[in-house]
């Protein structure tokens, strides 16, 4: 009885151990295809082509990104220097690319 249970229970160990080995997708376009990432900041460089946003959290030093602007990137509101945006953006070979820039509203002023 016992001989007829190891032939089961060495089946159970391998198939138990086969489930937990993670599947990779067998398409390779979808793994080079970029990401849409968000950035949030103020802006503080801005022409024609690009926009320079820096995001500042209490406690941690700056970040400052740069965004390449193209004729296909929809932009809601009017960017101005020092206005609040949000960024939705790719990052390729050459840099990042903005797709969305969002003008964000003034600041509220604080209640004292």
């Amino acid at each position: 009885m016992h001989v007829r249970l190891l032939p089961i229970g060495v089946l159970s160990v391998f198939l138990a151990f086969a489930a937990s080995i993670p599947m990779h997708s067998q398409d390779p376009k979808a793994a080079l295809e970029p990401q849409d990432q968000f950035f949030a900041g103020i802006i503080t460089v801005l022409n024609d082509t690009s926009l320079t946003v820096t995001r500042t959290v209490l406690g941690k030093d700056s970040t400052v990104r740069s965004f390449a602007i193209t004729p296909e990137t929809h932009i809601e509101g009017k960017p101005k220097l020092k206005s609040r945006v949000t960024v939705r953006f790719v990052t390729q070979e050459n840099g990042d690319r903005a797709i969305r820039i969002i003008v964000r509203g003034a600041p509220q002023p604080k209640k004292q």
